[in-house]
């Protein structure tokens, strides 16, 4: 039996490697990792809790190439929070967008056979140079170093987790690249299942104010695929206000809050107030008033600050600091303007965030507030499990996660959906097979002459 080396670098949970190894498992290969690369305590542990491994190691910068085995294939689901829509997207200036870098250095050192490369679909279009560009300047650097400089013959798709038979949408770029041929990762059967498919049954639910405040207000069937955030809006969004999380107020108050949160986010305003725009300024009692007429308008602003609704505090303006990588962009109170009324966003202050509905699929999963996302069941609410997460992400029953809850979702919130894997997998274990294969069969064999 052909055996295949691979490494493993950012392993996180190991669930590049749990695809890759099934996908040339099923054409007759056996798989061996020589070496793992994590740097998060818990992900170590849960790594050698599930997977026999003989050379773990930590941060990649400290790894040598001398010290790292020849191997046949490198899986690398590089740091994503550079190139992330839930990050600064500070890219390469981000010290963790050069880990792409070292992957580089590996690869032009050991020259395996092949590479698999996940990571978010924000790389695809981040450090845009117009927008009328497909690919941002970010990718084009990488796919250049990984084919001009390198040589591999090199692809890239993103791909829906939720077409894979998995009830979440996470939409991931994976770049793959082999010495013979150029992968095709187009998915052609798709297959959708919902939520309900995954979950447990007959729980213990959540018994608190904040979910005795829900019932109070809403049906449970009303409150399917439900946020409950003080940012944006529309038909699916709960406001904290609407069911006084921080305390009771008026319908007068309702009326306005529903008004400031949409106004805050108008372009002219920061024209007006002399900011560059951002999704949600702080406005004045002056500017409040031109869109809302109430004589104790003050009276109710004070109040809604007072219990937490809204933050009285300076507009924040736009700082560009210029780096050796590149520019890099952040926010700062400007105090040299007036301070006005602002909603308070922080959704991560409330205990449920999200309502998933079992009929429907999951939002992608982020490790900053997947504990915050819940399900119904047994007539209340209650968080996700650990094993409904790891079905998520279409995990294996056998696999565990033996670290604490928040530990555990900060590694799901991180990792990828191993089915979309084997489907990537399989593409280049078919190239594999049809060449190195083949290769080693048709070698001639030379017998050395005795005398």
């Amino acid at each position: 039996m052909q055996k295949v080396k691979f490494i493993d670098l950012f392993a996180g949970l190991g669930g590049i490697r749990l695809g890759f190894e099934s996908a040339f498992q099923n054409l007759g290969f056996k798989t061996e990792c020589v070496l793992t690369s994590e740097i998060k305590p818990y992900a170590v542990k849960t790594l050698k809790h599930n997977f026999e491994q003989d050379f773990l190691a930590g941060d990649l910068f400290d790894i040598r190439n001398e010290f790292i085995p020849d191997f046949d294939f490198l899986l690398g689901g590089f740091p994503c929070q550079p190139f992330s829509a839930g990050g600064k997207r500070q890219g390469f200036v981000d010290t963790r967008g050069t880990l792409f870098f070292e992957i580089e250095r590996i690869l032009k050192a050991k020259k395996p056979y092949g590479f698999i490369l996940e990571n978010v679909e924000g790389l695809v279009k981040h450090d845009l140079e117009s927008k009328n560009d497909k690919i941002g300047r970010t990718l084009s650097t990488i796919l250049y170093k990984l084919k001009d400089e390198l040589g591999y013959n090199v692809s890239w798709e993103v791909l829906d987790s939720i077409d894979f038979g998995l009830p979440q949408s996470r939409k991931r770029i994976f770049i793959v690249g082999t010495k013979d041929e150029t992968a095709n990762l187009n998915v052609n059967e798709k297959h959708f299942k919902p939520l309900k498919t995954i979950l447990e049954n007959g729980l213990e639910t959540i018994n608190s104010d904040f979910t005795q405040k829900l019932f109070q207000h809403f049906e449970m069937e009303d409150l399917y695929g439900k946020s409950i955030k003080d940012k944006r809006g529309g038909d699916n969004n709960i406001h904290s206000w609407d069911i006084g999380i921080k305390g009771e107020v008026s319908d007068k108050q309702i009326i306005l809050l529903n008004k400031l949160f949409k106004e805050r986010r108008k372009k002219h305003w920061a024209e007006k107030i002399g900011i560059d725009w951002m999704d949600g300024m702080a406005l004045t009692l002056k500017q409040i008033s031109t869109f809302h007429k109430d004589e104790n308008l003050k009276g109710l602003l004070d109040d809604l600050v007072k219990k937490g609704y809204l933050r009285f505090e300076y507009p924040k303006k736009l700082v560009r600091e210029k780096t050796e990588n590149g520019e890099k962009k952040y926010r700062v109170y400007d105090e040299t303007k007036p301070k006005g009324y602002n909603i308070v966003t922080g959704k991560l202050s409330f205990e449920i965030n999200k309502i998933l509905d079992p009929n429907d699929i999951a939002p992608t999963l982020v490790a900053t507030d997947v504990l915050r996302l819940a399900v119904p069941d047994n007539g209340g609410l209650r968080r996700l499990t650990i094993r409904e997460g790891l079905r998520l992400f279409g995990y294996p029953e056998w696999y565990e996660i033996p670290v604490k809850e928040t530990e555990a979702f900060d590694l799901l919130g991180n990792t990828v959906a191993v089915p979309v894997v084997e489907h990537v997998a399989s593409q280049l274990a078919k190239i594999y097979s049809n060449n190195i294969v083949e290769l080693i069969e048709n070698e001639p064999i030379i017998v050395n002459n005795i005398h």
